[in-house]
């Protein structure tokens, strides 16, 4: 590791906000990961700003992360510094039928938000196990809905260091991608444009979605969600399902026997077992059917 990284972190920000040699098993929901050189927790968005210009000026790699609920980090860890937004920066308020919420808040924080001022549009988001910022980042959707549906404009701190508030048709919301994932830019918050609804029925719709979750995903496991993208004029769960590889297993990682999209971690998995099986997975089901199958999780550090 760099000398002095994990030292000019400290002088720049409370020492509790610093962790060095930190285990990312714990910040993901895979629940693998090796240690990370240094793990920052900013409070605000100049405390953010300040630990990135202090990793590029110490020409240290650095990865921003929510609640890592889309990530898989290799074994050995990853060189240089994590910065994660999630519970340090998670405000959310409500004005009117607009929610303005910090990129750390989780989706079903907004959701619940909404709820409570009887806001309808979120509900698709509700269970999404995701921050606001990785949301924005990759037009987050679920069940009909999309971020780009709700969004009103986002604002972003740049690679040059400023912050720059996005509005909406700026955004190049498409399929798991945007202007912020292309340009690099950091989600510093969101505000989100929703309209007037019946509580109840919002209640009911959230209700019936947590149904379909539960019974449908295997909620019980760690894992990263949906394991691949869904590829054009098909679902990746269901070529999955048709190669016969439902409940296939890699060391402690799986298919998901509950739904075929979803890798698991079953039993003690490394993410050298998850690799092993993802690549598996997209080879039978090339040789097969001639799709292949690119993963939607991305991979961050030594495997």
């Amino acid at each position: 590791m760099n000398k002095n990284i994990y030292d000019r972190l400290v002088e720049i920000l409370p020492s509790e906000q610093v962790k060095e040699k930190e285990p990312m098993k714990n910040h993901t929901t895979f629940r693998v990961g090796g240690p990370a050189d240094a793990f920052v927790t900013p409070k605000t968005k100049e405390e953010l700003r300040s630990a990135i210009a202090c990793c590029k000026e110490a020409e240290v790699s650095y990865y921003i992360i929510g609640n890592g609920s889309n990530l898989l980090v290799g074994d050995k860890g990853y060189r240089g510094v994590v910065i994660q937004i999630f519970k340090e920066m998670n405000k959310v308020t409500c004005e009117g039928d607009v929610i303005r919420a910090q990129a750390g808040a989780l989706l079903s924080s907004v959701a619940a938000k909404a709820l409570e001022a009887s806001l309808t549009g979120f509900e698709f988001a509700a269970g999404i196990p995701g921050t606001l910022g990785g949301a924005c980042v990759m037009n987050a959707g679920a069940y009909g809905g999309e971020m780009k549906d709700v969004l009103k404009e986002v604002t972003v701190l740049t690679k040059e260091g400023e912050f720059l508030t996005i509005p909406k048709d700026e955004l190049e919301l498409g399929y798991r991608t945007s202007v912020i994932a292309k340009k690099g830019y950091t989600v510093v918050e969101a505000v989100i444009e929703l309209k007037k609804g019946d509580p109840a029925e919002i209640k009911a719709y959230m209700d019936e979605l947590k149904e379909k979750r539960i019974t449908k995903q295997p909620l019980e496991y760690p894992s990263a969600g949906s394991t691949f993208k869904r590829p054009e004029g098909y679902f990746a769960g269901k070529l999955i399902q048709d190669a016969n590889l439902r409940g296939f297993q890699v060391g402690g990682a799986q298919v998901s026997e509950k739904h075929c999209g979803f890798v698991i971690n079953k039993d003690h998995a490394t993410a050298a077992d998850i690799v092993e099986l993802m690549q598996q997975v997209s080879d039978r089901v090339e040789s097969e059917f001639g799709v292949r199958l690119e993963p939607e999780v991305k991979r961050l550090g030594e495997f």
